[in-house]
Parts: structure tokens; C-alpha cells; sequence
């Protein structure tokens, strides 16, 4: 028992020191861009009206937070892609749930889904804009017809890759549909609707930025459309290095809900 208990320590600690030498590469890939961005901006090896560089990034994004537009625009963006991810994501799961408990409706909808899919969704924008109107409502619209039609059929697929005998065992004991769905197609297509909301991180910010370069007065998408319309690089460099930042932000929040179901489904 000692012995296990000691070689399990070892895994442990070479387990952590893994994942610490892992992160420590990742900041030092990171610091190196930017040293490296930074130092080539200094010695002239660069435009950077044209590239920018790290330090005038740093002086344009506490310039935005003096005049007090800096919060502002980030949680217009972050309101709009947090409300499409939510209603784009349960949305579809929904349907998906529709669609597997009928098979009838599944087939007859099932070629315009794929056609849908298909649709560049940015040649709905005008319309977009006739039929909800100009603002937050066509963002989130546009952001939903990203997503929406990616969850419907990821879902779809990880409900019917559900093993049949164990559905037929179920209804050998009498389960219902909803008992069935409960039980079984939820909690079974678990690990797959988290691959989805990794997905969706990165859908729900191009839906978002696509739809305030089409209509916005505020937000991330806004500054990077001024910023180019103005040649201040400067505000377009600084716009999208804290859209990166707020997608990583996401997406570590998505992986930690995927550690946590990983850590309970293992348990």
C-alpha cells in the first residue's frame, strides 16, 4: 500500500509539472510575440502606422479607458455574444430534442436545415436589418443564424449515436419518451454538447463582429470599423487584441465546465 501510495504522489507531481511546464510555454509563445512585435516596431524593421506595436496598443486602450469608452464598448460586445451563445445554443438543443422524438418532422426538415446550413449567413444581413431593425436586435439575430443550425445538428447526430439496445431496453421497461430523454440522450450526449459550446465560443464572436461591421454605434466591431475608416491602426490593433482576449476568457470558462462534468462523469 505504501508503494502505491508513493508512486501515485510521483504521478501526481509529474502530472502538475506537466501541466505547469505547458502553461509556462504558452505565456513564454505569448511574451514573445509581443517582445518580438515590440522590439521590430522600436528598431524601424516595421511600419507601424501600419502594424502598430504593443506599446502604442497599451497608450490606445488606456486612452479609451480615460474617456470612459473602453467598459463600454467591451460589454456591448459581450452582451451581444453572451445573449447569442445562450439563446443559440439552448435553442438548438431544443429543436434537436423535437427532431429526435419525431422522426416524421426530423425527415421532412432535415433537407432545409442542410440547405440553411449551407446559406452564407451574410447575405441575410440586409434583411436582418429590415426585419428586427437597426441595433443590438440584428447583432444578436445575425450571431443566432451562426450558431443555431451548428447545434441543431451536432446534437441531432450525438442523439441518435445513442446505442438503440440501450434505448430498447429502457422502453422494455416501460420508459417513456421523456423518461428515455432524461435518462439516457441528455446525460449520454453530455461530453458532445460540450465540444459544441467550444464550437460555439468561437462562432458566437464571428456572428457578433459580423454583425456590428454590418450595424452598430457601439462595441468592439464598431471600433475596428472606425479605426480602419480613420487609418488609426492603432485603435483597430487595440480593439482586436481585447476581442481575443475576451474569446480566451470564454473559453477557459467552457473548459472549466468540461473539467468539472469530466471530473463527476469519471467519479
Amino acid at each position: 500500500m505504501t508503494i502505491q501510495s508513493k508512486e501515485y504522489k510521483k504521478y501526481l507531481k509529474a502530472k502538475k509539472l506537466k501541466k505547469a511546464t505547458i502553461l509556462a510555454i504558452q505565456l513564454g509563445i505569448l511574451v514573445l510575440i509581443f517582445g518580438l512585435w515590440e522590439l521590430f516596431a522600436q528598431l524601424g524593421l516595421i511600419d507601424t502606422f501600419i502594424m502598430s506595436s504593443p506599446s502604442r496598443i497599451v497608450k490606445t486602450t488606456y486612452s479609451l479607458y480615460l474617456s470612459g469608452d473602453l467598459f463600454y464598448h467591451i460589454f456591448t460586445t459581450l452582451y451581444e455574444a453572451v445573449l447569442g451563445f445562450l439563446i443559440a445554443t439552448l435553442g438548438g438543443t431544443l429543436i434537436a430534442i423535437i427532431l429526435w422524438s419525431n422522426d416524421t418532422i426530423r425527415k421532412i426538415l432535415e433537407p432545409y436545415i442542410v440547405v440553411l446550413n449551407s446559406l452564407p449567413k451574410i447575405a441575410l444581413g440586409p434583411i436582418i436589418i429590415i426585419w428586427v431593425g437597426v441595433g443590438t436586435s440584428s447583432i444578436v439575430t445575425m450571431d443566432i443564424l451562426i450558431m443555431i443550425i451548428i447545434t441543431i445538428i451536432s446534437m441531432l447526430n450525438a442523439f441518435r449515436q445513442i446505442d438503440p439496445s440501450k434505448i430498447m431496453l429502457l422502453k422494455s421497461m416501460n420508459a417513456n419518451k421523456f423518461q428515455i430523454l432524461t435518462k439516457l440522450i441528455l446525460p449520454g450526449s453530455l461530453p458532445e454538447f460540450i465540444s459544441l459550446l467550444k464550437i460555439n465560443v468561437g462562432l458566437t464572436w464571428v456572428g457578433t463582429i459580423m454583425g456590428e461591421y454590418l450595424v452598430s454605434k457601439a462595441g468592439l466591431g464598431y471600433l475596428i470599423i472606425y479605426g480602419s475608416q480613420i487609418f488609426n491602426l492603432d485603435l483597430v490593433m487595440a480593439s482586436t487584441i481585447i476581442l481575443c482576449a475576451l474569446a480566451a476568457v470564454m473559453y477557459f470558462v467552457v473548459a472549466y465546465i468540461e473539467k468539472k462534468v469530466s471530473n463527476k462523469l469519471n467519479n
